[in-house]
């Protein structure tokens, strides 16, 4: 039996995976599946909206990270992130009071940034890894008539896609392989590293902006993958076909050229930080509006229209979108060291 690379399982093995574990409980009002990032539980009139993810392809600011990508989920069902859960595996070996106290710092910091606040976990000092490991949870609330799921996308609705892409991949490239960048502008570099923070991976302030307008009927947080797997796991959830325009999605010169160095293609790269909405036809105007009064730059990248899949737009010519079998960082990660 073949092993299974680095990165997320296979959808078909995921889906199967998921069928063959599906929750009963009818208080679980959204439950596991492709595109579906959240679970939606039944408590009255509020539901409650919870989200896991681990951080493991970085470890500088791992705790800002951890928050931001898990409160990004959450923030795409109209909730608001309130309450942050946090497992730490600390490297044996390493690990010492100062590394602990900069994950928490950092936890604590991007929690402030969002409302949110840190509530419990784990934290230990594990064998077997070399770097920090964070996994996340973040809870949310919700009122009942407000929910907003990947479900929702209709034919006829226009796709939106918040700042550019990879914005996570561009930050974790610059700062895991500043060796291999060498030949691009010192300039260049540092602004990437700093994409963590500016533009940004947080899209919690412009997501909770478009809520507000009425006029969104699905949202989605493109990240392991990129922009390509977020937009296969929105068209799953929603049945139904996205066709974008090439030249609408925006990548930063940045993330151009980093990208372009070390041979990954920025469609495929993990790409937090990027808001992807599916909005009525009559609500365009305002739902662009919300966003750009948050100083976030907003494209309409494509629509969507009935049947399955994706399709890309180039110079007028519509070609499939492949899924990609993983995300472009992870044979980055595989590769060994450079003798040279």
């Amino acid at each position: 039996m073949d092993k299974l690379p680095i990165g997320k399982l296979p959808p078909e093995l995921l889906k199967d995976l998921l069928r063959r574990h599906a929750p009963s409980d009818p208080r679980v009002l959204l439950g596991p599946g492709i595109g579906l990032d959240c679970a939606v539980l039944d408590f009255g009139d509020t539901l409650l909206v919870a989200k896991s993810d681990p951080i493991t392809f970085t470890e500088e600011e791992i705790g800002w990270y951890a928050v931001h990508v898990n409160a990004n989920d959450v923030v795409t069902t109209g909730a608001a992130p309130r309450w942050f859960l946090a497992t730490l595996l600390l490297p044996e070996g390493r690990a010492d009071s100062e590394m602990t106290t900069d994950i928490f710092d950092q936890i604590g910091d991007a929690c402030k940034s969002i409302g949110a606040q840190l509530i419990g976990g784990h934290t230990e000092i594990t064998a077997g890894h070399d770097r920090p490991i964070v996994a996340g949870t973040m809870l949310g609330e919700i009122e009942r008539d407000r929910l907003i799921t990947p479900l929702g996308a209709r034919p006829g609705d226009h796709l939106l896609l918040t700042k550019g892409i990879p914005i996570e991949a561009t930050s974790i490239l610059a700062r895991e392989f500043p060796d291999r960048l060498a030949s691009l502008p010192t300039k260049v570099v540092s602004a990437a590293r700093d994409f963590l923070h500016q533009p940004g991976i947080s899209v919690v302030p412009e997501a909770l902006a478009a809520v507000e307008t009425g006029e969104v009927t699905a949202m989605h947080d493109p990240t392991e993958g990129g922009l390509a797997s977020g937009l296969w796991e929105l068209a799953e959830a929603a049945r139904v076909k996205l066709v974008v325009e090439r030249d609408s999605v925006l990548i930063p010169p940045e993330s151009s050229m980093i990208c372009e160095v070390l041979g990954v293609d920025p469609l495929e790269a993990i790409a937090s930080g990027a808001l992807l909405l599916s909005v009525k036809p009559e609500g365009l105007e305002s739902v662009r509006e919300a966003i750009e009064d948050q100083d976030v730059h907003v494209s309409i990248i494509g629509q969507v229209i009935e049947g399955h899949g994706v399709a890309m737009r180039t110079e007028g010519v519509e070609r499939p979108l492949r899924w990609p079998p993983r995300d472009a960082l992870a044979c980055l990660f595989e590769e060994p060291p450079s003798t040279e």
